[in-house]
């Protein structure tokens, strides 16, 4: 049987693990949604984040806007470092 999941949606979506967590919570919970908050405001946070990356990258000229997956976690920590908590 045929993997029904798409290849390219972890490069798509950066919060692809945060955003099957919240689903798996539902499922778990039977969803019951006030159950699974933590896992709702983790993956929100993950798209606040990753949306700013983007955004100030288009605003820089940067491409592509929502970096490689090779190099997210070296972005991630940059971005925390210097920009994120200072802006």
């Amino acid at each position: 049987m045929p993997s029904l999941k798409n290849p390219d949606a972890e490069r798509n979506n950066p919060c692809l693990k945060e955003q099957e967590a919240s689903y798996r919570c539902l499922d778990k919970n039977g969803f019951d949604a006030e159950k699974c908050e933590l896992y709702f405001d983790n993956y929100n946070t993950c798209k606040k984040f990753w949306g700013k990356v983007s955004k100030d990258r288009r605003a820089k000229g940067l491409t592509p806007y929502l970096p490689d997956l090779t190099e997210r976690d070296h972005v991630k920590q940059e971005y925390l470092k210097n920009v994120y908590f200072t802006s």
